[in-house]
């Protein structure tokens, strides 16, 4: 039996973070990624840019050139590849992770295509792939989406976008500049806080001169094939529609982690037991990494401030194995 001395689940930035590190140090490793490398980054909308400098994007102190100071997603894809082929990661993409199993010390990682064994394991599997559902009559309908690609689409529409945060504001400027029909619907009194600060001033003269409708303090009750159905402290809105985004935020597959006894905090932060400095959870030999660690408080972790948690981890391990 092959047993590899680390496992790392996820092959985003952080994961291959992992890897580097990992390699350097003369472990025995692989990452298993689901999709494609940096799988979420790929899925982020075409247009993104990153809130982060590219500086802080880099990993491994390999540098991170890019066309303005902060990069855009193509840039970042071609970045991670990069990384990725010319170092000859030990990566199998397309791979999903279904169980883990642990018996005398040695993990058994099952997947979608064939089984592993490994000493330690890192997870590393962000938090981009279990949308916040709104739980409304009609949010399966084919007109309602979680993700937002490209703002093409939705040329000549009634576009209703549900949100306040970077992701939601960026696709209404988008789609608005592309002759979208857009409305944002949003349940607090304001903008997200958080919304890019050279977006914000763009967002809200577009509410102000009125080119970008707004209801505020909405709630929606349905969805239709042609309408949405939304409820405000002095009115009831039936408003025209033809496509929704839905961008209310995205949560980590935290029940992945407890099936696997990492235990969460008892409050709505759900955040998993973890040593800050060793990243090592309450299961010996299993760490985490990146932004997973912070449980439902998603904007907590960045690349930028758990990049480190690469170099932490294998630190860590190396002791263990000295000892």
């Amino acid at each position: 039996m092959n047993v590899l001395d680390i496992v790392i689940i996820g092959g985003g930035p952080i994961g291959i973070a992992c890897g580097l590190e990992a390699k350097k140090k003369g472990f025995s490793y692989l990452i298993i990624e689901k999709g494609c490398i940096v799988n979420s980054l790929y899925n982020y909308p075409s247009k993104m840019q990153f809130f982060s400098s590219s500086e802080k994007l880099e990993i491994d102190n390999i540098p991170f050139i890019s066309n303005e100071a902060k990069p855009k997603k193509e840039e970042a894809l071609e970045y991670y590849r990069r990384i990725v082929s010319t170092n000859d990661l030990n990566i199998n993409l397309f791979e999903k992770v279904e169980k883990v199993e642990s018996n005398q010390g040695i993990f058994t990682i099952k997947t979608s295509k064939q089984n592993y064994t490994a000493k330690n394991i890192v997870i590393a599997t962000g938090f981009y792939d279990i949308p916040n559902k709104i739980n409304v009559a009609g949010e399966n309908l084919p007109k309602v989406s979680h993700y937002y690609n490209n703002p093409h689409f939705y040329s000549k529409q009634n576009l209703a976008i549900i949100g306040a945060s970077n992701s939601a504001i960026d696709a209404a400027l988008e789609c608005w500049r592309k002759g979208a029909k857009v409305t944002l619907i949003i349940r607090s009194s304001e903008i997200g806080k958080r919304v890019k600060y050279w977006v914000r001033p763009d967002i809200i003269n577009r509410i102000n001169e009125g080119s970008i409708s707004v209801i505020y303090n909405a709630s929606i009750s349905e969805i239709t094939e042609t309408e949405i159905k939304i409820n405000t402290p002095t009115e009831k809105i039936n408003l025209k529609n033809d496509y929704v985004l839905a961008l209310t935020g995205y949560r980590p597959n935290l029940d992945f982690l407890s099936k696997i006894g990492i235990l969460l905090s008892n409050d709505e932060k759900k955040i998993p037991q973890h040593n800050l400095k060793t990243m090592e959870t309450n299961v010996p030999n299993i760490y985490l990494a990146g932004v997973i660690c912070g449980g439902l408080e998603t904007h907590k972790w960045f690349i930028e401030n758990s990049r480190i948690h690469a170099f932490n981890i294998m630190t860590a391990i190396s002791k263990k194995k000295r000892n």
